[in-house]
């Protein structure tokens, strides 16, 4: 790894390959933060002065120019995910208008800029080879829409904007990550009534944790989830609904007013820029393009979907009426859940609680690993390092000739100091060298279901496509095998960067796949036929409404950053809440507001930001590349190959669509996801 700070006693500017976290405290954070910047400034002003013109000597420099500090930045900042303390947080904070000011003045930097077009005009510019030449236009575009030619007033006034966005939209994460975990409610044994028995096996041990009688429910996924769905309690339901609706609404951790800001700051830095919305700044280098096509996507997907949606919602409230009764309340949000599972109970014979005991996390990984190898050609196995917490492991990936290509760390399961969902980072990013590669570092975390004193941890199906989803971005960050850093990998346009994580999920569902790690982690008996093919029967339930969620998002996430006018009078609560609203089978609340929690949107200056149609996108592309596979055989060698070595190896070495088209030999087609949703 490049490193010119000296070896030192602070372990974040000592970092190898095996991180070393059992050392490092928020307290290294801020003064291996400055000395990193100090030196990337200097390279910065020594690259922009040495007059070299030959790719090695400036661009292979340029690439690498943050690669220390990058990595210092995403060490910190997982740890405030994992282990948040009010320590964590302060550094963040302190850290944070340092880093954002270093990046915005890199972009702007005149000496670079000038030293980066000067080079552009050279013959060794002219004669790069495909991957480099990529590298220097996508490098000059990226300056550009930094603001490089940006006269010194709105230099100055973009710098603001950045330092700003970057502190509110850590403020935002800061106040949904204290909010869940500052919410807890102690409930007798009587309420749980309907409750999976491991869950109130769960809550009890939870609450005797805290020194509590009772059970303790918390709004962590694991114990939130299967009270929506499970308990016959109507009140606990809309208690708890309620209460995940109110986050980043209380007082002293509201989000409300800093959204209106995000938004407000978001739309300057784009005109800045020259754009006419924030969407149109971050889609430029994207499969969509603007945000007008993004926008016209997600309608489209939406008109051809409603039909099914009205009717799936109609034979629900048909269900309820005939089971509540005709005077019985009209249905409400926290009902929705629960009816719909009775509903799927009843329909297929089927309850995906009965799936969990042949999904013990151990084996689910276990039969990932061997589905890995079979189509990928590579060997996982546990190796040692040390982590962050003592639920932490960690794994080691070997490709077929046996040579180290990537390791990662897992964290699968909830904690109060734990921020929600699932995510993949990379820690290092390796790639080709002289006689074999440099090995990758990432990580996997989730918020699976923990295991309890009786049995390991069982897991949903879902939570089973979830731990696919995330090593799927693994591998596109492991397989990489590019030249060039800052194209290495998951460093693809973000509406291409899912393509690799859902097709994962596909194996799930595969009965040759499922026979390699479903089984029952008491008697080791195989997933009984006639359970899965219920599963495969109901997998298409309410599959509208599914799709509907995720339209939801997307649309509201666009209509934010396209049509709504942040300084104008519309409130983007009220106007998130009208926008979701059209894709709720129910009446929402006056006070909905679930974008106040919507880390995917405003936790990150950019992050999901007028990028959420993107898992949809990709989701298009998952469903068609996956029919090759499905037509090949799913654990045809030569076609994992083929993905591999177009897909998963080339990161953002060519534009996306040709290298979907370099592995299907023509454009996706968008039906292929309708097809496989039960929807055409």
């Amino acid at each position: 790894m490049n490193n010119p700070v000296a070896q030192s006693s602070n372990p974040l500017l000592n970092v190898g390959f095996r991180i070393p976290f059992d050392q490092i405290r928020p307290e290294h954070a801020g003064s291996a933060v400055d000395e990193l910047l100090a030196a990337a400034r200097e390279r910065a002003e020594a690259l922009s002065r040495s007059g070299e013109r030959n790719f090695e000597g400036f661009m292979a420099d340029l690439d690498t120019l943050t690669e220390q500090l990058g990595t210092v930045q995403t060490i910190v900042h997982h740890l405030n995910s994992v282990v948040s303390s009010d320590e964590w947080k302060a550094a963040i904070e302190a850290i944070i208008p340092r880093t954002s000011q270093f990046y915005t003045e890199l972009g702007l930097h005149p000496g670079l800029w000038a030293a980066l077009k000067a080079f552009g005009e050279t013959d060794a510019a002219r004669a790069l080879d495909p991957v480099r030449a990529r590298h220097l236009k996508l490098t000059t575009d990226e300056f550009r829409r930094g603001g490089a030619d940006l006269p010194d007033d709105k230099k100055a006034r973009l710098m603001e904007v950045n330092t700003r966005l970057a502190q509110t939209t850590n403020q935002f994460s800061k106040n949904v990550l204290d909010a869940t975990a500052a919410y807890e409610l102690y409930v007798p044994e009587g309420r749980l009534k309907g409750l999976p028995q491991r869950v109130q096996d769960a809550t009890r041990q939870d609450a005797q944790s805290k020194g509590k009688e009772g059970h303790r429910l918390t709004l962590h996924a694991p114990t939130l989830q299967p009270v929506l769905t499970y308990a016959d309690d109507r009140e606990l339901r809309r208690e708890l609904w309620e209460a995940s609706g109110q986050l980043g609404q209380q007082e002293g951790r509201d989000n409300r007013p800093l959204i209106r800001e995000i938004l407000k700051l978001r739309r300057e830095r784009a005109q800045i820029l020259g754009f006419r919305n924030f969407a149109d700044l971050v889609l430029q280098e994207r499969m969509a393009g603007n945000g007008e096509n993004a926008l016209a996507f997600e309608r489209d997907l939406e008109a051809k979907t409603r039909p099914a949606f009205e009717r799936e919602n109609a034979e629900l409230e048909a269900y309820y009426r005939e089971k509540a009764g005709p005077d019985a309340p009209a249905l409400a949000p926290w009902d929705l859940a629960y009816w719909a599972e009775k509903q799927r109970q009843e329909k297929y014979d089927f309850d995906e609680e009965a799936l969990r005991p042949y999904f013990a996390l151990d084996g689910v990984l276990a039969g990932l690993f061997e589905i890995c190898r079979r189509v990928f050609g590579i060997t996982v196995t546990e190796a040692q390092a040390p982590g962050w917490h003592p639920e932490v492991k960690f794994y080691d990936i070997h490709d077929e000739a046996g040579q180290h290509v990537a390791s990662f760390y897992t964290d699968w399961f909830p904690r109060d100091t734990k921020r929600g969902g699932a995510w993949m980072n990379a820690f290092i990013t390796g790639g080709p060298k002289e006689g074999g590669v440099d090995p990758h570092l990432g990580l996997m975390c989730g918020n699976m279901t923990p295991p309890s004193k009786d049995a390991p941890a069982l897991l949903s199906v879902r939570e089973v496509e979830t731990v696919f989803h995330e090593f799927g971005h693994l591998l596109h960050h492991a397989m990489s095998r590019v030249p060039v850093k800052s194209l290495s990998g998951t460093n693809v346009p973000w509406d291409f960067v899912e393509l690799p994580s859902q097709i994962m999920e596909n194996w799930v569902m595969e009965r040759e796949a499922l026979d390699l790690f479903a089984r029952h982690y008491q008697t080791g008996e195989r997933l009984p036929e006639d359970l899965f093919q219920k599963l495969v029967a109901a997998q298409n339930y309410r599959a509208a409404n599914a799709a509907m969620r995720q339209y939801s998002f997307g649309l509201t996430d666009l209509t934010l950053h396209v049509e709504l006018d942040p300084n104008g009078e519309q409130d983007p609560i009220a106007v998130s809440r009208e926008v979701m609203g059209r894709f709720y089978p129910t009446e929402l609340p006056e006070n909905y507001a679930q974008i106040a929690s919507f880390n995917h949107l405003f936790s990150d200056p950019v992050g999901y930001g007028a990028g959420y149609y993107s898992y949809k996108w990709a989701e298009v592309l998952d469903a068609d590349a996956f029919s090759r596979f499905a037509q090949e055989g799913i654990f045809n060698r030569e076609t994992g190959r083929a993905y591999v070595d177009t897909i998963l190896s080339r990161g953002n070495s060519d534009d996306p669509a040709q290298l979907y088209r370099d592995f299907m030999g023509r454009d996706p087609d968008a039906g292929a996801l309708l097809k496989r949703s039960g929807l055409l």
